[in-house]
């Protein structure tokens, strides 16, 4: 899949999950289901409820997502 196939979205922690799952709302207010990307793992980058984040999705299930970016 190419980079220009993935979307993008912007949205906010609501639930942090097991084995860095996380529940985020999404700017058009569905809630997606992401892992953390392997970048921010490697960098230990903690996501807690309530951050500002950047989702991306696969335009093959909207349900799940990988977060990339979280914003200071």
């Amino acid at each position: 899949m190419n980079k220009k196939e993935k979307e993008e979205v912007e949205g906010v922690v609501i639930e942090s999950l097991p084995n860095t799952m996380f529940r985020v709302k999404i700017d058009n207010q569905k809630i997606v289901s992401c892992h953390l990307a392997g970048k921010m793992r490697i960098n230990y980058i903690k996501v807690m409820p309530g951050d500002r984040v950047t989702v991306e999705l696969t335009p093959y299930d909207e349900t799940r997502g990988r977060i990339v970016y979280r914003y200071k």
